[in-house]
């Protein structure tokens, strides 16, 4: 193996400054307690780009008790992959062992690997010039010695940082044999990070794409959230399209999808996520259940299908077409049921609004799920598919006054065609007990 390539701060161009007190407590403690540790992994990554770390990582040669002998309040996790959570102040520092390399012959990994491929457990500790080779993408093998203030490269990294490109370590095939969710992470990070991709992986995660079946869909709910929750939810639907994974993660809902659903201008579905990416960078908060509400719209009309009226779902054909479709997602990504719960809750919320009786308006108002369901009805409307004038309506009696809202109400009147329900006369009661 070649010696690393060491970056000085003149090249690298991070400043300590931009790393968190608790980053650098935790390493400098490992230090001085006669441990290796540096930063690794995407922190690295994000301080050569310039950009804010979400969290900090630190890599040591101390295993998880040892970690703990030095911060005896962390925590130690994990079952696939064992690691110290170290929390100091309000930070929590991810602290994980060096892990060592291995073979096709060893017992290791026999052990702890599926039929597939998958790892299942990771266990093994090792020195740093076998961790690198354990980890995903070049720009993610980055190590940041703060000692010395050096970054050292084993694999190129730095250069395809500097170029634009995200490439596997190895062989691209192998590395998403051994964890899949490897192509969900592809595509994050070029839509977060706007890399290109490395000759072939393209082809390997289309042909691939099928491996995210064996893995658990818990796990997929997470990192669903982690790609669609990052202020780039367009981009990121956009580039599971193009490695043609958004199938496996929601056949459903890819079957029952147009093209005018995923139109920038007019499409619920582009519009819905466009509107996540706005709140994120306002600095606004998002609740999964709406992008779920969005991304599964579609399927349950599908099912419901088209009455031959035109009227509207009752609230009970539209619960059984939620569910069902729902209960089928969980199959592929588990959404958890007070996710799923608030998902049918705003789809009812939306019908309620559009249904628009004149005795439910204050009601609907005050209602917690009212913002939720208002927000996607007006994602109806602008997609054509229910009668813009009535979210205006909607959007109006908001911001009126009392006397104002009550005479909007009272505007309404009586629905045409309905007549008013007569209560039938008691019959009177004639002799007997």
């Amino acid at each position: 193996m070649n010696p690393p390539r060491l970056i000085s701060q003149k090249e690298h161009g991070i400043q300590r400054s931009a790393i968190s007190r608790g980053a650098r407590d935790v390493v400098q403690r490992l230090v001085e307690s006669g441990y290796q540790a540096e930063l690794v992994g995407g922190c690295v990554r994000d301080l050569v780009l310039g950009r804010v770390p979400k969290d900090f990582d630190v890599v040591t040669n101390a295993t998880p008790e040892e970690v703990r002998q030095v911060f005896p309040r962390s925590r130690v996790v994990g079952r696939r992959f064992r690691i110290a959570h170290v929390r100091m102040g309000r930070e929590i520092i991810e602290v994980s062992t060096y892990r060592a390399g291995a073979t096709d012959s060893d017992e290791y990994s026999i052990a702890s690997q599926s039929v597939e491929g998958r790892i299942l457990r990771d266990n093994v500790f090792g020195a740093r010039e076998e961790d690198v080779f354990r980890r995903d993408f070049t720009v993610n093998a980055l190590y940041y010695d703060l000692g010395n203030d050096q970054l050292i490269d084993y694999v190129g990294g730095f250069s395809d940082l500097s170029e634009g490109v995200i490439r596997f370590i190895g062989d691209p095939s192998r590395r998403i044999e051994e964890d899949p969710v490897r192509m969900l992470r592809v595509a994050r990070f070029r839509a977060k990070l706007d890399l290109d991709l490395s000759p072939t992986i393209e082809d390997v995660c289309r042909e691939q794409a099928f491996l995210l079946r064996h893995v658990p869909p818990a796990r997929l709910f997470d990192e669903v959230l982690k790609l669609f929750q990052s202020g780039h939810a367009v981009r990121s639907f956009e580039e599971l399209e193009a490695l043609a994974l958004f199938p496996e993660l929601f056949p459903e809902a890819d079957r029952a999808y147009s093209g005018v659903d995923l139109d920038p201008a007019s499409g619920l579905v582009a519009q819905g996520l466009a509107n996540t990416d706005r709140r994120i960078q306002d600095g606004k908060p998002v609740i999964p259940a709406f992008l779920f509400a969005v991304l599964f719209w579609r399927p349950v009309t599908r099912s419901l299908g088209r009455s031959s009226d035109g009227r509207p779902p009752s609230l009970v054909e539209l619960h059984k077409a939620a569910h069902g479709v729902l209960d089928r997602q969980v199959q592929r990504v588990a959404i958890p049921r007070r996710i799923s719960s608030v998902v049918v809750e705003i789809w009812d919320m939306a019908l309620r609004l559009l249904a628009r009786r004149p005795r439910s308006v204050t009601r609907l108002l005050e209602h917690k799920r009212f913002r939720a369901g208002y927000d996607f009805l007006l994602l109806q409307a602008h997609s054509g598919e229910v009668p813009l004038d009535l979210a205006t309506w909607w959007t109006v009696i908001q911001e009126s006054s009392t006397d104002d809202r009550q005479a909007m109400i009272q505007s309404l009147g009586p629905k045409p065609g309905v007549r008013k329900r007569r209560s039938r006369p008691r019959k009177r009661r004639t002799g007997g007990q």
